[in-house]
C-alpha cells in the first residue's frame, strides 16, 4: 500500500481513512501515557505518505494544497496529534519547493532524504522571545567560524521532536543584525532533545525543547537569511485549521453514533429523536460545512494563483485559520453538550478533541494578530 502509487485525490483519501482508523485506535493510550505516536509516524512513512509534497522535478509528487489539506483533515479524524505533527514536516517540503529559494544541491540531498523516509520541522520558537510571529529577534546564536557556523541556544516547542531528521533553525548572526535559517542535521554533535513536553492538549506531538551546544554545520547548511523582504503570506499553515476542523468532524462522529444508540429509561426511543439534540446536530453540520468551504476554497485559490496573487492572500488566509479553528472548538462544545456528562470521562474521545482543540489558539497566526491584519486590509481598501 503506498500513496505514491495512487493517481487521484479519492484513491489516496481512501488510503488514509484506513490509516487514520488505526491511529484512532491507539489515540487514546498514547494520551494517557503523554507518549508519542511511533506506529503511526512509521506508518505514514512506509506507506510514501511523507514524500507526497517533495516537488515533481526532485522526483516527488508535489500534491496540490487542497488535497493535502484533505488528507490531514482525514488524518486528523484519527488523530490530531498525529495530523498536526506530521503537518508541519508536509507543509515546509511543500513551502520550500514553492519558494526555490535554498541552495540547489541543498535542498536535493533533503529531497532524497525525505523521499527515504527523513523527517523535518522547522525550530523557531524560544523560551523568552516566544513565536516568531511577534517578531522577536532569537537568542540563539551563530558564529562563523572559517568554513563552519557554530549555533548555540535553545528552542522550544519543536514538534515531532523523537522522530525528526533535520531541524531548521532560526539563529541571530553574532555582532550583525542579521538572523538566519540553518539546517542542521540530527546526529550533529551537540544537537539534544530535553522532553520538557506537558502540555494537556495535543500530548502526542512530542513537542519537547532542542538544545542545541556548539553544533557545528558547514557554510553551505546556512540555508536563508530572514527579514530581506518580509514575511510573505504562506498557503502551508492551513494544514493548522485543516488538523482542527478533522478533530471537529471526528467529534461529530461520536455525537451522532452515541445519540441513535443511547436510549435512557425517560423516554421511548434513542436521543437522536429529540428536537433539541436534532437542533445541537444541525448547528454541528452547518458549523463544519461553513469551515469546510472556506478553507477548501481558499486553497484552491491558492493553488490556481500566481506569485502576484499568493501575496495579496495574507488577510484571507489568517481569517481562515482564526475561523476554523474556532468553529472546531464550538462543535466539540456542542458534541459534547449532546453527549452530556459521559464526554468528561477519560475513556471518552470528546474530552481529548476539546483539549486538543483549544490548541488551535495558540498556532499561528493568533487571532488579535488577524484581525489587526483584517483591520489594516479594510482600511487600505476602502475608497475615500
Amino acid at each position: 500500500m503506498s500513496f505514491l502509487e495512487k493517481n487521484s485525490v479519492e484513491e489516496r483519501l481512501e488510503m488514509m481513512s484506513i490509516l487514520a482508523k488505526q491511529f484512532s485506535l491507539r489515540a487514546h493510550q498514547v494520551d494517557i501515557e503523554g507518549s508519542f505516536p511511533y506506529a503511526n509516524m512509521d506508518d505514514l512513512k512506509n506507506t510514501g505518505y511523507t514524500a507526497l509534497t517533495v516537488p515533481k522535478k526532485n522526483g516527488g509528487k508535489e500534491i496540490s494544497l487542497y488535497e493535502l489539506l484533505r488528507l490531514q483533515e482525514k488524518m486528523a479524524e484519527g488523530d490530531g496529534a498525529t495530523a498536526l505533527s506530521i503537518g508541519w514536516h508536509m507543509g515546509i517540503m511543500m513551502n520550500l519547493g514553492e519558494k526555490d529559494n535554498w541552495k540547489e544541491s541543498v535542498f536535493k540531498m533533503l529531497c532524497e532524504e525525505v523521499k527515504k523516509g527523513a523527517l523535518i520541522n522547522s525550530a523557531a520558537t524560544e523560551p523568552s522571545t516566544g513565536s516568531p510571529t511577534r517578531g522577536g529577534r532569537p537568542e540563539t546564536i551563530a558564529e562563523k567560524q572559517g568554513d563552519y557556523w557554530i549555533i548555540n541556544g535553545r528552542k522550544t516547542f519543536t514538534t515531532m521532536s523523537p522522530v525528526l531528521d533535520y531541524f531548521i533553525v532560526s539563529a541571530a548572526i553574532k555582532e550583525t543584525d542579521r538572523v538566519g535559517n540553518f539546517l542542521i542535521p540530527r546526529p550533529t554533535e551537540g544537537v539534544s532533545i530535553e522532553e520538557t513536553w506537558d502540555s494537556i492538549a495535543l500530548r502526542g506531538t512530542g513537542s519537547h525543547d532542542l538544545i542545541l551546544k556548539n553544533v557545528k554545520v558547514p557554510d553551505e547548511f546556512f540555508v536563508e537569511q530572514l527579514g530581506l523582504e518580509g514575511k510573505k503570506p504562506s498557503g502551508w499553515l492551513l494544514h493548522i485549521p485543516a488538523c482542527y476542523l478533522g478533530i471537529a468532524k471526528a467529534a461529530k462522529n461520536y455525537c451522532i453514533q452515541f445519540a441513535k444508540e443511547y436510549s435512557p429509561s425517560s423516554i421511548q426511543g434513542a436521543i437522536i429523536d429529540l428536537p433539541n439534540v436534532k437542533q445541537k446536530i444541525g448547528e454541528v453540520e452547518w458549523r463544519i460545512m461553513e469551515a469546510e468551504y472556506f478553507l477548501n476554497s481558499v486553497a484552491k485559490e491558492w493553488d490556481s494563483s500566481g506569485v502576484q496573487e499568493r501575496n495579496q492572500m495574507g488577510p484571507v488566509l489568517g481569517a481562515v485559520k482564526m475561523t476554523v479553528t474556532n468553529s472546531a472548538i464550538e462543535i466539540v462544545d456542542i458534541a459534547m453538550r449532546i453527549v452530556g456528562a459521559k464526554s468528561l470521562s477519560l475513556k471518552n474521545p470528546l474530552q481529548r478533541y476539546y483539549r486538543d482543540v483549544r490548541a488551535g489558539l495558540h498556532n499561528p497566526p493568533m487571532d488579535d494578530m488577524t484581525i489587526q491584519l483584517l483591520a489594516k486590509h479594510a482600511i487600505a481598501n476602502t475608497a475615500e
